[in-house]
């Protein structure tokens, strides 16, 4: 066996000679015959769809409605690591550690329409996530992301991380911005790239480490929360400022899940604590629309940056609110979480199980657990209070 060398080795448009493992097979039959342990789960940039890896293969699911799409199979093993690319034939893979062909430190670029690896990415160290744009491949180490073009595979930014063994990273996914957010070199900094326009921005986002963040799909907006877990902010991307703080509990928890709706109005949050969180964003760009493709047209700004109490002048009379403490008028004498900003809605599922979730069409919001359920449930947008649960899949049996 020949050794890794320091960069990473890169074969880009070679398709497999006879040697190299078997090519996936479609499995028509979505019944689970014998139970699998799911690896891991993980949404498309639109959040239409999911991603399964499992002991067995890979899987793609669609979510209104919902169905198994995809599937396929190596005799070889699974995959700890399935990224997708909106909806396309493009996936980014990293084997599992049964998986005696593709080790958990190669990212595998599959092309489903020609069948065949169309690029390798080889490191010394275990890979721990896969982001994909239209023109970009982004690698996570423990330590360490790179960043390559998708059409050449060239290199194109290496980034220095603090120990990352969440493998934190996300990237904007409108084509006229290119933001990439992660973790800083110190405890609790954030560093977003702007590389279109050669900006880089550090956040000083917590004082603990961070546990998740997310950004909107024109990078605009960054959400972020730490292993603290109490506390969701909001940031603008581009000089830092913090817009917003909710609060999900005061005990600790292990946040699994940020998502910002698209319009710029909602945030959900899943954790350990078996509930999903939804909370008001009271951040608008100018001129009363709350798309992102209209913000991410004018241009980053056009995000409103004021105060909070500007901030809130600009929710509409029928929009329902984040309850707050009856006492935050002793905002500054009692404990902070007195004057914090609560959940709006809530949706509860089992405590032993890691939940990811997203938006929906309008009003709902989508979750899908590591033992192998999916659910869809509603939110009242004025009264908020307890969300209504719409849909309910067991698309796959997990080991216990």
């Amino acid at each position: 066996m020949q050794p890794i060398p320091e960069q990473p080795a890169i074969e880009p448009t070679q398709p497999p000679v006879s040697n190299d493992p078997p090519s996936f097979t479609p499995i028509h039959d979505a019944s689970d015959i014998n139970q699998i342990e799911l690896l891991s789960v993980s949404w498309n940039q639109d959040y239409g769809c999911f991603a399964a890896g499992t002991s067995q293969d890979c899987r793609i699911y669609n979510c209104q409605p919902f169905k198994e799409t995809f599937r396929r199979n190596l005799k070889t093993g699974g995959f700890k690591i399935v990224e997708m690319l909106f909806r396309c034939n493009i996936l980014a893979l990293v084997g599992g550690e049964s998986n005696s062909h593709y080790p958990p430190n190669k990212v595998i670029i599959w092309d489903d329409h020609q069948s065949r690896c169309i690029g390798e990415f080889a490191f010394r160290s275990e890979v721990r996530a896969v982001k994909l744009r239209r023109d970009r491949i982004v690698v996570v180490l423990e330590h360490k992301i790179y960043v390559y073009g998708f059409m050449d595979l060239k290199l194109l930014h290496q980034i220095e991380t603090l120990a990352n063994p969440r493998g934190l990273c996300c990237l904007s996914h409108h084509s006229n911005t290119s933001v990439l957010a992660c973790p800083g070199l110190y405890r609790g900094l954030i560093r977003v790239e702007h590389f279109g326009l050669n900006i880089m921005k550090l956040i000083n986002a917590h004082d603990s480490h961070i546990a998740c963040l997310t950004l909107t799909l024109d990078g605009l907006l960054l959400a972020t929360a730490s292993t603290k877990g109490t506390l969701i902010r909001i940031f603008n991307t581009m000089d830092g400022t913090r817009l917003q703080e909710v609060r999900r509990g005061v005990d600790r928890a292990d946040i699994y899940s940020i998502a910002l709706s698209p319009n710029f109005q909602w945030l959900a949050v899943s954790s350990d604590k078996g509930t999903v969180h939804i909370f008001h964003l009271r951040v608008r760009v100018f001129g009363g629309h709350s798309s992102s493709q209209q913000s991410s047209v004018q241009g980053p700004a056009l995000l409103h940056q004021n105060s909070s109490t500007s901030l809130d002048a600009l929710i509409p009379p029928s929009t329902g609110a984040n309850p707050s403490s009856s006492l935050s008028f002793m905002r500054g004498v009692l404990p902070k979480y007195f004057s914090s900003e609560w959940s709006f809605a809530r949706f509860h599922l089992p405590e032993d199980t890691q939940f990811i979730a997203a938006f929906g069409s309008q009003n709902t919001v989508v979750v899908v657990g590591m033992n192998g359920s999916f659910y869809r449930c509603s939110f009242d947008p004025v009264h908020g209070g307890e969300m209504l649960q719409q849909e309910y899949v067991r698309f796959l049996k997990t080991k216990t």
